[in-house]
């Protein structure tokens, strides 16, 4: 019985992920996003990116939320269609309204391109915090990609810096908050 309850504190203190990767999945999911993830992996940063870390039956809100709220840094993947999913916003609002250190990564679009709109479907108070956290990531120095024209290999080693630099920053303030008294 200690082990287990001593594995559950582990689990509970330790968040589950180091960053979220926030993507539009039709886009990005077998190119930028999961490059990022297996690259940041391959450099041990625990990364979350819902094709690799969900099983069948998880709650889908639930288990991505969690993801959210543990994590450090979100890394947010701007694709043509990214703004016609609500769990993209959903998840991009959260980690802003989270206080998240947001790296953004606009892949095949330019930031003025992204628009949330309205098709009839979501509550005008959701339009409005999504619209929010979008402006805000718009105006968050981040990184552009050309899949036709960039080099792939310097987009995935930017990219890891970006996060692992983010990583290193929030660490370091808490660190200084748990010394203040």
């Amino acid at each position: 019985m200690q082990r287990v309850s001593t594995m559950l504190c582990r689990k509970i203190a330790h968040p589950a992920c180091d960053v979220f990767i926030n993507h539009r999945g039709i886009d990005t999911k077998r190119n930028i996003a999961g490059l990022l993830y297996d690259r940041l992996t391959a450099m041990g940063v625990r990364s979350f990116l819902d094709s690799m870390n969900m099983k069948p039956g998880d709650r889908l809100f639930h288990h991505i939320d969690r993801a959210i709220v543990g994590s450090k840094v979100g890394v947010a993947v701007f694709s043509p269609r990214y703004c016609e999913s609500y769990f993209c916003l959903h998840e991009l609002a959260l980690l802003m309204e989270s206080k998240k250190r947001v790296v953004p990564i606009f892949y095949d679009v330019k930031p003025s391109q992204l628009v949330v709109k309205d098709n009839g479907t979501c509550p005008a108070k959701e339009l409005r915090r999504f619209s929010l956290a979008l402006e805000e990531a718009k105006y968050t120095v981040g990184l552009t990609f050309d899949p036709l024209k960039g080099d792939w290999s310097e987009m995935l080693k930017d990219a890891s810096e970006a996060v692992i630099m983010n990583l290193l920053e929030v660490e370091e303030e808490s660190k200084r908050m748990k010394r203040r008294p």
